[in-house]
């Protein structure tokens, strides 16, 4: 058996359970710069990095055992407050882990999750001495933050990385050689295959494994290969402030949980980002205050199941109460008792500054007690929309995919909410063509879209992934061009149902955070309304009413009022009235 099979194997079995939390390296021991086994003769014109290899070699083989990360597991290390690096394991110095202003260009793909995971690696890289570029040519370590979630989002990264291979490739010898890494979900998922198929990559890095970036791309300038694709029970980044990657921005993402219990049979989350944990209430705060304070206008809370949120790290609040779901719907787990719940969260987060605007996503149907409907409904600053993923519109496709819930107990969640909160834009996701999907079950879809004129969508073709319950026990019969003929009239039908949506708001004024310049118009400006919806409109001089008889023009992070002029599935567009504050705006609505 390979070794890293071997550690794989030994990886599984611990993967849920004490030890989950320690982190675990993984070496692959052949030569992969060279081209050669490592017991092969070096030419002459690498005598001088055999040297290096040599010392690095003897360094490893005296090095930690197994038995030495299990005690290291086993035990909870204090942490200094805010280190360059963290203590060297045995098989290398502290010199080796910093780094030393090679200059990092990360590229993300996928949901929002990986763009808040790239601002965390980023962090960790920014304190060991790594530099940030834009530039991929001027690169020394290229990370791609990765997403499994469709295999075409995999067929992605893997077309990304013959790319970078020619670069790679045509790095002259007197540079610093080019590392690439593969983070993020496609890591954790293929593993070893990545590492076998694509010899060019350095490292891998799972996403709960950020904290070991600088020990793996240590490892990896000896020329091996590394890996830490261990899946935690506790992880969180709680004490990681995310690095924004750009300094114009006007919101921010902040993860308030990682990883899903829900085990929806067609979805890889769960094996990809492990059980869900929630960060403590007191370091999201925190992380808000600070965004407040850098003058943002904008946060949105994020989690795999972002309204299952529950803080366990406070004792007292530990109690038996369960957790309250949506009426009609139920879980796929044991109900979940104690710890501090999402309205609480969401609560204290809307008080810190009555000027940010608060959004949250994704969550799941089920998770929509009453006391989070009233909390939105009454919070000026909690914007009026909500995703509600629905994924078919058919009672039978449901129950295959585990979603807890029936159709009609969705359209009775759909008409409580909009009770409850007039005015609210929903959206949400649908997949055409699962696992034994009908006709009849596709037209039933076709009639949840009509009936309900969502104002935003996302609609996809079902692609199985490995490891999914719809995988081992469900055949994906549905032949994909009759998945993606479902598909287009989903999105034909969708797009009809929300320009109806949308047409409500013409004639209405909207408060709009400006991002910036139209990406079509450069006399226009283009911003989002409360309902996430984008809004374009003329760049031009406008009153403050803030300051009585203030002509300016309106700039990335002022709230403005739009009057709607026409609309379509996607976009509104409309006038300018005036510059105001979100407070100010109330009197309008």
């Amino acid at each position: 058996m390979h070794p890293l099979q071997h550690v794989l194997r030994v990886q599984r079995r611990l993967r849920w359970g004490p030890l989950a939390s320690g982190s675990w390296l993984l070496l692959r021991t052949c030569r992969v710069h060279s081209g050669v086994p490592s017991t092969a003769r070096p030419s002459p014109e690498r005598q001088q990095e055999d040297g290096v290899w040599k010392d690095f070699s003897s360094r490893l083989a005296s090095g930690p055992t197994f038995q030495h990360f299990l005690r290291s597991a086993s035990v909870p290390q204090d942490k200094p407050s805010s280190p360059e690096v963290e203590d060297p394991p045995p098989y290398l110095t502290v010199d080796e882990l910093l780094g030393r202003q090679r200059k990092v260009y990360l590229e993300t793909y996928g949901c929002q999750m990986n763009v808040n995971d790239t601002e965390i690696a980023w962090s960790i890289l920014q304190k060991s001495g790594y530099l940030r570029t834009s530039n991929l040519q001027e690169a020394d370590v290229i990370l791609l933050v990765t997403c499994s979630i469709r295999e075409k989002a995999e067929q992605t990264i893997w077309n990304r990385l013959h790319q970078l291979k020619a670069l790679k490739s045509k790095r002259l010898h007197s540079q610093v050689p080019l590392r690439i890494g593969i983070l993020g979900c496609m890591a954790e998922r293929l593993k070893e295959e990545i590492l076998n198929r694509e010899k060019m990559v350095d490292l891998l890095a799972g996403p709960d494994a950020y904290r070991d970036l600088p020990r793996l791309l240590a490892v990896a300038e000896s020329g091996q290969q590394a890996a830490n694709v261990l899946l935690s029970l506790d992880e969180t980044y709680a004490d990681v402030m995310p690095v924004q990657t750009s300094p114009s921005a006007t919101s921010a993402f902040v993860s308030i949980m990682r990883g899903c219990d829900n085990m929806c049979s067609y979805c890889i989350v769960p094996f990809t980002r492990g059980r869900e944990r929630s960060r403590p209430v007191a370091s999201i705060l925190e992380e808000v205050r600070k965004l407040s304070e850098q003058g943002l206008k904008e946060v949105t809370l994020l989690g795999q199941n972002v309204n299952s949120f529950r803080d366990t790290s406070e004792v007292q609040f530990n109690n038996a109460v369960s957790t309250n779901l949506s009426r009609g719907f139920s879980s796929n787990y044991k109900p979940k008792q104690g710890g501090l719940r999402f309205a609480h969260l969401l609560d204290q987060v809307s008080r810190i500054d009555p000027e940010m605007r608060i959004r949250f996503t994704s969550p799941h149907p089920k998770d929509f007690p009453d006391e989070v409907l009233q909390l939105i409904h009454d919070r000026d600053n909690i914007c009026k929309q909500i995703h509600l993923p629905a994924q078919s519109g058919s009672s039978r496709v449901l129950e295959a995919m585990r979603r807890g819930y029936s159709r009609e107990a969705y359209v009775e969640l759909v008409h409580h909410i909009r009770e409850s909160i007039p005015g609210v834009s929903l959206s949400s996701d649908f997949i055409a063509g699962f696992c034994g999907e009908t006709e009849e079950d596709h037209l039933q879809t076709v009639s949840l879209l009509q009936e309900v004129q969502y104002n935003m969508g996302f609609l996809f073709a079902y692609s199985m992934r490995q490891k999914t319950r719809a995988y081992h026990r469900l055949k994906d019969d549905v032949p994909e061009e009759v998945k993606l003929r479902r598909l287009e009239e989903l999105i034909t039908v969708f797009r009809e149902e929300a320009a109806k949506a949308n047409e409500t708001f013409v004639g209405c004024t909207q408060l709009v955070l400006v991002e910036g310049l139209s990406k079509r118009s450069a006399t226009d400006l283009c911003g989002r309304n409360d309902g996430n919806l984008k809004v374009i409109f003329p760049d031009v001089e406008l009153e403050d009413v803030t300051n009585s008889g203030l002509r300016v023009r309106a700039q990335p992070g002022d709230y403005v009022l739009v009057k709607i002029t026409s609309a379509s599935s996607q976009t509104l567009k409309g006038h300018l009235l005036c510059r105001t504050t979100l407070k100010d705006s109330a009197v309008y609505s």
